[in-house]
Formats: structure tokens, C-alpha cells, sequence
């Protein structure tokens, strides 16, 4: 904790660290930062805690020191596999406690009572009543899972959970001594003649398919495919979704869903115009365009959803959707109120609190319309766990690789329905960086991680499940933020914010759990400032890392020669957020950069940096054989995947982009309609479309399997 000042005194400090706001951090550029105090108020104001005057503070402290006391037990607990915590029990001084455990039935169910162990606590007087603390110590015997203690005595009946968690996410067989690689790919870029103008589900599994049967690979990654707003228009970035938990049905397959096969030829005809109206979209190489993709698609879905149900398909339906809970009901619920009156900030103001009578009111007013929106995440489950066969049975060892965003859209679905364990008139950013010297705002609601913890975890267990439902493994985008998020308070400029710590040792420990229930590997993309310690703790925890050639420098800024990477990690060489590899090398970044005004240092500045750069790898590459001299740019490419194939890295990723030489980013950062972000169809470097049916036909994909193949 830094030294309290003036401005900020030592009470607000400790109220600060309390609560895990941190009241200082190191910039990029390696000075010491002190934050401010009125941002240390405003962040505490959003954990809702008021440090408005030295008199709050003072209050607000108590409370901290006295809040345990006032529960019978913890919110939860999480511990390792083979420990053995102890557990306070609060009751009111005197009476006895009695404490047992009921066993997740997944770990087989049953009862285990719990000892209390001979630990003297000093009672203590909490709102007016004198409150005793019982200790009880879990066996070191229990089994991975979510198990149940339950407390009942004279004070009354508790329970919470406790969390079992494997202590390490173990690697497959097939990794723990060997290597896979796969191709990366942003899949509504990758279209077929029979997508609708977006790659869909179907597309995945045949890319997945194709990439095995073709060249090998054992893996695919793919982009979020997380649920965007059920109308027009429909935020295209992937990393800002309504929520994380289901799935965009723009994804579908109109014609995959069994239904689709038994319509009456009347029907068929509606569902084959609505087909025809954007079938020139797949063939269009201009940016895409997701609302006229989706109203054709959505009208067609509304014809296959009112089709009669086998008694065998409507009870699978009816128990996917029991399965799912509450947090399928909450997030079609949401869906429904938003086909009515448009953008949440539009909603009439009972509707924006979920336990609103006018909310109860819409659960029965809208239930078809809830149904519907049910029934669409059933048909992509079914199209998603169709994807993940098609990739195993094609002799992937791996399959579909799935994306988890950082956040959620302030409007959307996860920011109504689990407002109860989301920061408000806060949003999730970054601090001042090379690239960023302002600072960044995402506006983005972060986890609350005292009220997730008081939730039990349990909203970001249910999320991780069902995005592992059907995924061989998981990439985390910004993995740091289970350890830390940078909190923009509102109105604030984007450098006047604070870190907020989480609970990792919980929040790691229940995604290895649900992970290994899956059988998935996971990916944490831990690229940027990185404190020291995490990586070492996330690969002790068997979660892999992220390498990108282009920012593995040693400490005189050459680059990292491969046997100094990392082995539990995913190495690349780019990125979604940089250009594809082709136009890195030709520096039209750095061109896109300057047309958009986004260059904070001279152009000729930037283009001597960017060519020092290039040819510092180039002499690594020459140095290492795997160029000759004056070599064009698709040797230069192959050469700097060889590169990454020679490093001990356990996962190599390929950029589907690089294969077939396309040129454009799919995303600029920094900007919102002055480029086409994450709307760019895939095409190679003449700019030729490049669907399905094209990219294995590629004589350039083909050519950088065979240098991977002679790498390996």
C-alpha cells in the first residue's frame, strides 16, 4: 500500500485495499502512478461502499471488519482437491451448531458430516447481539465438484457452496510429450454459397472438416459467437456482445434444422425466397452486412419454429431448456422485450429492473415469444454440438476452439439480467499504454467480485458451461481480468481509473473445474502488462498461455529466438487485432493508421520503426535458414510460421487469413465506423473472394501446409 498524503489519507487507503481497489500502479512507461482519490471514492461508490467523507470511511470500515459476522457462513467456498479448510459458523453466542455436506450427485451425491475443531474466537457484538464463531474443518477427501454444506442449530438453518477444484488443468495425452496445430479463423469472414452472406455453423463444421482431411490440423479457433441484438442493428463486433453465456443465431443453418426437412412445400417456398433475397450477399465483397443477413434468416426461422415437433425432438427441446434454467428464460425474456420497444434505453422504465411487476407481467404476455427465442439457442446448441463432431470425427484431436469476450454491451441481455452481481456507472478499460496513451474505455459492466462471490459463483459457473458445452477447448481473451479490471468510472477520461482485484484463486480454480467436467484445454490470452507472478501461477494451474511472434522480444527489443517461448501456450504469429501477416510486412498498418488520423508520432517515424522491425526478422529468419536471399513475401510468411512451428510451444495457431494472403484487418483498434471492423469477407491478396468451397483449394494455403509439414 503506498504512503497515505494529503489528498489521500490512510483510512481511505485501507477502506481502498479492503475492498481491492488498488491505490497505485506502474505505467508502461515505468513510472510509479498514485491514484486519485476522488476515482478511489467513485470505484468504491460502485462496489457500494460510500467513502464520500472521513466519516463514511470510518463506517464503511467497520462494516468491512464486521461483515462476515453477520453471515452463518461464508458465501462459498473454494478449495483445491486434498485440502482441508477450516470454516467459521456464525451464531448467536451460546447456541450449538450442527454442519454436514451433501455431495454433488455428479460426484456421486450422498451425505458427509463435518467436525468442528477446539478454536477459541473471542464472540463479538454485531447490530445490537452477541455473536459466537464456530470452526469446522472440511475432510481432505472430497471429490471434484459443487457440493453443499448446510448449518442448522437454534440460530437457524445456512448453507453455501463449497467448490472442489482440480488443482491443475491437466493436458490430453496426446500433449503432454507432443504438439497440434490449427488454423484461426474469424468464421462470419468465411462464407459459403449456401451462408446467407455470413459464415455460419454449418460453414465451421466443414472448415473444421476440411482442415483436418486436408492438411492435418487438430484444431480450429474460431471468433465470440456470442448473442448480438435479436434486431436491427446488430453490433458486428464479436468482443461486444448482449451476453457471453448463448449463442448469435445468425449462426444458424436455416436448412440444418430437422424441421427445415418436413415444412409443406408452401412453407419451403418462403424459407427458399427468403434465401434467394440474400444469396448475393455470399458472392458481394464488400463489407458484411449482418441486419440484412439476419432479417432474411430470422423471417425463415420464425416459418421452421411454428413447424410441428416430433414427441422425441419437443421433449429434448422442453429438457434443453429446463437444463438451461433461469439464465435462458432471463436472456429470452430480454430478447422479447427488445423486439417490442427497440434498445433497452427506450424500454419504459419499469421494464429495466427484472424483478419488476411489469416484467412479470411480460413473462406471460411474451411467453411465445420467449419460446422462440428458447428455441433458437436449442437449434444452435444442436448446430454447435454438429460442429464439434464433424471436427472430432475428421480426426481432430482438439476440435472447435471457442472464444470467451472480456465483457458484455452496457444495453444487453447480461447487464439486465445479472445487474444484481454487475458494476454500475462503471465501465471495464485499460490504463495508458504504448499504443493507447489515453488510456481506454470498453463500457463495459464488470463482474462485481463481492457480489459474485455472495452469488456463489454460480452466474459464471452457468456461463462457462454452456460455452463449453461443445468446445475442445477455450480461449479467454484478456485472461488478466480474472486476476484484475482496470474500472473507468463514469464521466471519468479513461486514464483516471483504478484496478479492481478478483478473486482468482476462486475464479481460475472454477474454470478448471468446468473445463475438466468438459474435457477442453484452455487458452489464456495474456498478452500486454502482465505482473510477473501470473503467468507462472496460470501455468501452474495448467491453463496455456498466448505467444505472438511480433511481441516476443528479449530484453534489447530483437526477437525472442523460438526455444525461448514458452511450451504451455498457444504461439502465433498475429493476431485479430493486427493486419494479416501480408500486410504487415508491406506496413499497411501503418498506412490505415495514418488515414484514419491515428498516429500519435510522425508517419516516417512509424515506417522506419515498422521497417527496422520487419528486417530484425528477417535477419532472425536468415540467421535460422529459412530464407534465402531477396525471398518474396509468401516465403517470408512460410518462413516466420516455420519459425513458430520451431518453437517448444504445445499449441502453433495459423491464421486462416495468412494462408490464403489476404491483406486487410478485420479489426482497427481505436476506431467504430471509419473502418469496417469485424465486417471484412474473407478474400486472398488480389482481393478475390475466398469461400468454403475455395480456401483448400488455395495453391497458397496448400503451399504453407506443406512448409509447416517440413518444419514439424
Amino acid at each position: 500500500m503506498p504512503a497515505p498524503t494529503e489528498d489521500v489519507p490512510e483510512q481511505l487507503l485501507l477502506l481502498a485495499q479492503a475492498y481491492g481497489v488498488v491505490p497505485d500502479f506502474w505505467g508502461f512507461d515505468g513510472s510509479h502512478k498514485l491514484v486519485a482519490p476522488g476515482t478511489l471514492i467513485a470505484v468504491l461508490a460502485a462496489l457500494g461502499v460510500d467513502a464520500s467523507s472521513p466519516e463514511r470511511v470510518e463506517v464503511s470500515l467497520r462494516h468491512h471488519d464486521d461483515a462476515p459476522w453477520r453471515q452463518p457462513v461464508p458465501p462459498v467456498v473454494v478449495l483445491r482437491l486434498g485440502e482441508s479448510p477450516r470454516v467459521p459458523v456464525h451464531v448467536h453466542d451460546g447456541d450449538s451448531v450442527e454442519v454436514w455436506l451433501e455431495l454433488d450427485p455428479e460426484a456421486g451425491g450422498g451425505r458427509r458430516d463435518v467436525a468442528q475443531v477446539d478454536v477459541y474466537t473471542e464472540p463479538r457484538v454485531v447490530d445490537g447481539r452477541r455473536v459466537g464463531r464456530a470452526t469446522f474443518e472440511l475432510p481432505a477427501d472430497l471429490p471434484l465438484g459443487w457440493h453443499t454444506l448446510r448449518a442448522a442449530g437454534p440460530s437457524g438453518p445456512a448453507r453455501c457452496h463449497v467448490v472442489v477444484v482440480p488443482d491443475k488443468l491437466e493436458l490430453p495425452p496426446s500433449l503432454r510429450e507432443g504438439r497440434a496445430w490449427g488454423f484461426m479463423a474469424q468464421m462470419y469472414s468465411v462464407r459459403s454459397k449456401q451462408s446467407w452472406g455470413v459464415g455460419d455453423l454449418a460453414d465451421i463444421a466443414d472448415v473444421a472438416w476440411l482442415s483436418a482431411r486436408r492438411c492435418g490440423a487438430d484444431f480450429l479457433l474460431i471468433n465470440p459467437l456470442h448473442a448480438a441484438e435479436p434486431v436491427a442493428p446488430m453490433t458486428p463486433s464479436p468482443y461486444l456482445p448482449t451476453t457471453r453465456r448463448f449463442v448469435n443465431p445468425l449462426y444458424l443453418r436455416v436448412e440444418d434444422i430437422r424441421e427445415t426437412g418436413y415444412l409443406s412445400s408452401a412453407d419451403r417456398a418462403l424459407i427458399e425466397w427468403a434465401a434467394e433475397s440474400v444469396g448475393a450477399l455470399d458472392a458481394d465483397g464488400g463489407p458484411i452486412d449482418r441486419d440484412a443477413a439476419w432479417t432474411a434468416k430470422r423471417s425463415a426461422l420464425e416459418v421452421v419454429f411454428q413447424a410441428p415437433r416430433s414427441a422425441v425432438r419437443q421433449a429434448a427441446f422442453e429438457e434443453f431448456r429446463a437444463d438451461q434454467g433461469e439464465g435462458l428464460e432471463a436472456f429470452a425474456l430480454w430478447s422479447a422485450l427488445t423486439e417490442k420497444y427497440g434498445p433497452a434505453q427506450d424500454w419504459p422504465a419499469a421494464a429495466r429492473e427484472p424483478a419488476s411487476e411489469f416484467v412479470r407481467q411480460a413473462r406471460v404476455d411474451l411467453a411465445d415469444r420467449i419460446e422462440m427465442h428458447c428455441w433458437l439457442q436449442w437449434a444452435c446448441d444442436d448446430q454447435l454440438a454438429a460442429a464439434q463432431r464433424a471436427a472430432r470425427d475428421a480426426g481432430m484431436s482438439i476440435g472447435i476452439v471457442h472464444d470467451l469476450a472480456v465483457g458484455v454491451h452496457p444495453q444487453g441481455a447480461d447487464a439486465w439480467a445479472l445487474g444484481d452481481v454487475l458494476a454500475t456507472d462503471v465501465g471495464v478499460g485499460a490504463p495508458p499504454d504504448m499504443y493507447n496513451q489515453q488510456g481506454q474505455n470498453w463500457s463495459q459492466p464488470p463482474w462485481r467480485p463481492d457480489a459474485l462471490a455472495r452469488a456463489g459463483y454460480v452466474p459464471y459457473r452457468d456461463m462457462l458451461r454452456t460455452v463449453l458445452r461443445h468446445a475442445g477447448a477455450l480461449r479467454i481473451d484478456h485472461i488478466l481480468g480474472l486476476f484484475r479490471l482496470w474500472w473507468v468510472p463514469a464521466g471519468a477520461e479513461a486514464d483516471r481509473g483504478a484496478y479492481v482485484r478478483y478473486d482468482h484463486e476462486a475464479l481460475i480454480g472454477i474454470l478448471c473445474l468446468e473445463a475438466h467436467r468438459a474435457g477442453a484445454l484452455v487458452i489464456g490470452e495474456d498478452l500486454g502488462t502482465v505482473e510477473p507472478w501470473v503467468r507462472d501461477y496460470l501455468s501452474g494451474r495448467g491453463i496455456l498461455g498466448t505467444s505472438v511472434l511480433w511481441f516476443e522480444k528479449d530484453g534489447a527489443g530483437a526477437p525472442l529466438p523460438p526455444e525461448s517461448y514458452r511450451r504451455l501456450a498457444l504461439a502465433t504469429v498475429t493476431t485479430h487485432d493486427l493486419p494479416p501477416t501480408a500486410g504487415y510486412l508491406a506496413e499497411e498498418h501503418v498506412a490505415l493508421r495514418e488515414r484514419l488520423g491515428l498516429l500519435t508520432e510522425p508517419v516516417h517515424v512509424v515506417r522506419r520503426a515498422a521497417r527496422q522491425e520487419r528486417a530484425a526478422m528477417l535477419d532472425a529468419l536468415d540467421r535460422r535458414g529459412l530464407v534465402g536471399p531477396d525471398p518474396s513475401e509468401r516465403e517470408v510468411v512460410e518462413a516466420l510460421h516455420r519459425f513458430v512451428l520451431a518453437t517448444p510451444a504445445v499449441l502453433v495457431g495459423v491464421s486462416l487469413a495468412d494462408a490464403v494472403g489476404e491483406r486487410r484487418a478485420q479489426n482497427q483498434p481505436g476506431t467504430d465506423t471509419e473502418y469496417p471492423n469485424w465486417k471484412v469477407p474473407l478474400a486472398d491478396g488480389s482481393g478475390r473472394l475466398m469461400g468454403v468451397e475455395d480456401v483448400f483449394e488455395s495453391a497458397r494455403l496448400n503451399s504453407l501446409v506443406a512448409a509447416l509439414h517440413r518444419g514439424a
